[in-house]
C-alpha cells in the first residue's frame, strides 16, 4: 500500500504530488469524561492576556466562538480531607493506557534508530482530558497527550521530516495545541495545530538539530495546560545515533497546582492563583504521586548501563535531578548530543522546559531513589525507584561489622 492509500484509509488524504520515502506510523487512544458544569471560556482565560502570543490568541478566540464559546468545569461534591504524610523499533512510545491512571511507564521507550537515510515520520497525538489518580487518596482532571503524562516519547533521526497530526477529542472541555521545541518555525507548530474540541490539524517540520527536546501545549494560559499534564519529549538522534546501552528510561518532572492542600481526599481542583504565584501543592514524576514507586518502579541488573531521558515539564520550577546512591557516569547537559558528555556528575540542573540525558553503570544491587535535590519536594510526592538486582560487590560497598 503506498503513502496516499495509507493516509486515505485513515481518512487523511495526502496532497503532495511526489511519492515520499517510507513513512512509519503509530497511534494511540484513551480517555474518560465526567458530568460537568458550563462556564464562559473567556472567564477561564481572564488574566492571561499577557501570555497570549499575537495571532495565536486570535486563532483561539475564533475557534472558541466556533465551538460555542463555552468550557466545562468539574462539579466537585466530594468532601476534601487533609491527611498529609511523608512520601519520602517503534517511533514513539505506546504504553498501555489505564482508565484511572495517567502515568507513563518509564520503560516504554522506542528502540534506537539504525537506518542511515532520512524518512518522513508521522506522529499522531490526541488530546485527552481525563479524571485519574493523583495519589492514593485523591484524583485530578488531567489534560494529556494520548492519555498519559508525560505524552508519547517520540524518536526520530536528524534530517527526518516529522509530520504531526493533532486531534482534540470531541469530549474535551478546552482548546489544545502542541509546540515542539525541536521545530524551527513560529510557535513550534502551536498556531498551526490550535484545535477546538472535535477539530484536527497537522503540520510538518524538519528535524534539523540533534538533541532531546520538550514539547507541550501552548494554548493560553500556557502554564495551566502544561501543569495539568500536557508535555512530553522528542529525541532527535544524531547521525550514527547514541552509544548503545542496556536499558533506557523516560522520566519527566511536573508540578500540579490544586486549590486543596497536599494530601487532601477526593477530586481536586486546579488553582490559577497558586499557578501564577508558582506555589504547587504537588511535585511529581511521570504524572502523579507514586507513579515511579508503587506503579512503575524501574528495574535493571548489576553490570548493566542504563540511560535516563530526563525532562522537566515545569511549568515553573528548576529541577536538581539526582539519583541517591549513584553518580552519573555521563551527562549530556541540556539534552545536547553533539558534544562529548560530562563525566562523573552528582546532580544535574534541568530548567523548566529543558532536558538532560544521563547514563549510569550499575555496580551494586539495591534500591536507588530518583529525586529533585530540592528535597522538600519529596514530601510533596516527587520520588522514583530504580531497583537493581545482582551479586553483591563488597569491594565497592559493604557494611563494617561492629
Amino acid at each position: 500500500m503506498n503513502r496516499t492509500e495509507r493516509d486515505a484509509s485513515r481518512g487523511m488524504p495526502y496532497n503532495d504530488a511526489a511519492e515520499p520515502p517510507t513513512t512509519q506510523e503509530v497511534s494511540q487512544e484513551g480517555g474518560l469524561t465526567d458530568d460537568s458544569l458550563s462556564i464562559s471560556r473567556r472567564s477561564l482565560l481572564a488574566g492571561s492576556v499577557g501570555l497570549t502570543l499575537g495571532s495565536l490568541a486570535v486563532s483561539q478566540e475564533a475557534s472558541a466562538q466556533n465551538a460555542g464559546g463555552t468550557v466545562r468545569v468539574a462539579e466537585h461534591g466530594t468532601r476534601h480531607v487533609n491527611r498529609v504524610g511523608s512520601l519520602s523499533q517503534r517511533l514513539y512510545s505506546l504504553p498501555s493506557v489505564v482508565a484511572d491512571d495517567v502515568a507513563h511507564d518509564p520503560s516504554v521507550v522506542p528502540t534506537s534508530i539504525t537506518r542511515q537515510e532520512s524518512e518522513i515520520v508521522r506522529v499522531d497525538l490526541e488530546t485527552v482530558e481525563k479524571e485519574a489518580r493523583l495519589d492514593e487518596r485523591a484524583s485530578f482532571r488531567f489534560w494529556t497527550f494520548n492519555g498519559t503524562v508525560p505524552g508519547p516519547f517520540v524518536r526520530v533521526r536528524v534530517g527526518d521530516t516529522v509530520e504531526v497530526y493533532l486531534k482534540n477529542r470531541e469530549d474535551s472541555w478546552l482548546m489544545h495545541n502542541v509546540d515542539f521545541h525541536a521545530a524551527t518555525g513560529p510557535g513550534g507548530g502551536a498556531e498551526l495545530t490550535s484545535c477546538a474540541p472535535g477539530e484536527a490539524k497537522a503540520f510538518r517540520f524538519k528535524a534539523q538539530n540533534p538533541g532531546l527536546y520538550v514539547y507541550h501545549c501552548a494554548v493560553p494560559p500556557v502554564a495551566m495546560h502544561v501543569a495539568n499534564g500536557m508535555y512530553g519529549m522528542i529525541l532527535v538522534e544524531p547521525e550514527g545515533g547514541l552509544p548503545p546501552v542496556d536499558r533506557e528510561f523516560y522520566v519527566m518532572q511536573g508540578e500540579i497546582y490544586t486549590n486543596e492542600p497536599f494530601g487532601s481526599e477526593g477530586l481536586l481542583n486546579e488553582d490559577y492563583d497558586k499557578l501564577l504565584n508558582e506555589r504547587p501543592e504537588y511535585f511529581v514524576l511521570n504524572g502523579h504521586v507514586s507513579a515511579l514507586t508503587d506503579h512503575y518502579p524501574m528495574k535493571a541488573n548489576v553490570g548493566e548501563t542504563v540511560r535516563i531521558f530526563f525532562g522537566n515539564g515545569g511549568p515553573n520550577h528548576v529541577s536538581s535531578f539526582h539519583v541517591i546512591g549513584e553518580i552519573f557516569d555521563r551527562v549530556y547537559l541540556n539534552g545536547s548530543v553533539t558534544k562529548p558528555p560530562q563525566t562523573d556528575v552528582q546532580t544535574v540542573v534541568v530548567p523548566a522546559g529543558g532536558s538532560a540525558i544521563v547514563e549510569i553503570k550499575l555496580e551494586v544491587p539495591g534500591r536507588y531513589v530518583l529525586v529533585d535535590h530540592s528535597l522538600s519536594r519529596v514530601e510533596r510526592g516527587l520520588a522514583g525507584w530504580l531497583d537493581v538486582e545482582g551479586k553483591e560487590a563488597p569491594d565497592i560497598f559493604e557494611p563494617i561489622a561492629s
